[in-house]
């Protein structure tokens, strides 16, 4: 569901349990893909820092129990090209100070590479919520409210990243981690490069089948915001059907997307659902040009749910004044009252002998 193109088994060796890169001390391998390494690490306080590496295995291999990769002559210009964007991206990511975006807090070059720390947070990602949810056979794989709040607080984050003139281009469920508070975060910036300059085209990024927009399928296609806006909407709908949408290129040549939208109807309102088609328009100008335009529609439809909710809701009758206890004047009266009455209701006594 989550995995890129292209990205094999990593031919790789990790780096060894216990390596130290600069004040940061290896734990263990948390992840690897085609494109990086990431690892759990501590730094010189003791506390749990992610530290990613540089390593595409498509242009470099590491032999076990080393440190420093082997780059052939004929990978060694595009492995300089993709650390550099990788170097980067981090400097950019560190400026990045958003509760939706993972948090950069270092970036260093070592061992003929890059490493990137970050923040290490608790919690599951959504991909992960998806396939519980997804094993319980609901209509609703996940709720409605769940997903209008998710996606407000990431499409907040991927705004931030935008501004800082980067594109996220591999925005999946296994990208988006949920606290245990179920705050997201946007992780995983591998596919993420300057894509708002001219040089940064010429270097293609992975892609995963499904949240891809057609666009990242051309050598020569233009990349913006609207990349990334195409991947939300591949993400809400995998929320809504439990399963990532047709891939791009597949939709090209036989569009089905059209039924499986329209299914979504019977367990999610038709604004979500709208929205969810709207961003997976195949034509990019169709599609919501910037991510504060799509969000703006999605807060103005949870607003407009919320009011009509409030109208819809029984009234509810007035409180009555809390009533404060009675004096203790008042109370004595009344004891005098009920001796009384019970004085002139009393039996008399029974005097007859047996």
């Amino acid at each position: 569901m989550t995995e890129s193109k292209g990205a094999t088994q990593p031919k790789s060796a990790p780096l060894p349990v216990g390596t130290l890169l600069s004040n940061y001390r290896i734990v263990k391998k948390l992840a690897s893909g085609g494109f990086s390494f990431v690892y759990l690490a501590t730094d010189e306080t003791g506390a749990p820092v992610a530290i990613k590496e540089y390593l595409p295995s498509s242009l470099a291999r590491r032999n076990p129990g080393e440190l420093i990769p082997v780059v052939p002559e004929e990978n060694a210009a595009s492995f300089r090209l993709g650390l550099k964007y990788f170097f980067e991206e981090g400097r950019s990511l560190a400026r990045i100070s958003h509760p939706s975006v993972v948090r950069v807090v270092n970036f260093f070059r070592e061992n003929a590479t890059v490493y990137m720390v970050m923040n290490y947070e608790m919690g599951k990602t959504l991909q992960e919520h998806i396939l519980a949810a997804r094993q319980q056979g609901r209509a609703k794989v996940l709720r409605e409210r769940f997903i209008r709040k998710v996606f407000h607080d990431l499409m907040s984050g991927l705004r931030e990243v935008h501004i800082h003139k980067l594109l996220h281009l591999d925005i999946k469920p296994g990208n988006i981690y949920l606290r245990e508070d179920e705050s997201p975060i946007l992780l995983d910036f591998g596919a993420a490069r300057q894509t708002l300059t001219m040089e940064a085209n010429r270097f293609q990024p992975m892609y995963t089948p499904g949240f891809a927009a057609p666009e990242l399928y051309g050598k020569h296609s233009e990349l913006g915001p609207w990349t990334d806006v195409y991947s939300l909407g591949a993400t809400l709908y995998a929320c809504m059907a439990g399963m990532p949408p047709q891939e791009a290129n597949q939709r090209e040549k036989d569009d089905r997307m059209g039924d499986a939208i329209t299914r979504l109807r019977s367990s999610y309102t038709n604004g979500l659902v709208d929205l969810v088609e709207w961003c997976l328009r195949l034509v990019p100008a169709e599609r919501p040009q910037s991510v504060f335009r799509l969000q703006k529609e999605l807060r103005e439809q949870t607003n407009a749910l919320g009011e009509q909710a409030a109208q819809a809701a029984p009234a509810v009758p007035a409180e009555r004044p809390e009533r404060t206890g009675p004096s203790s004047r008042f109370l004595t009266l009344l004891r005098r009252r009920d001796d009384s009455v019970a004085a002139t209701t009393r039996q008399p006594a029974d005097t007859s002998g047996d």
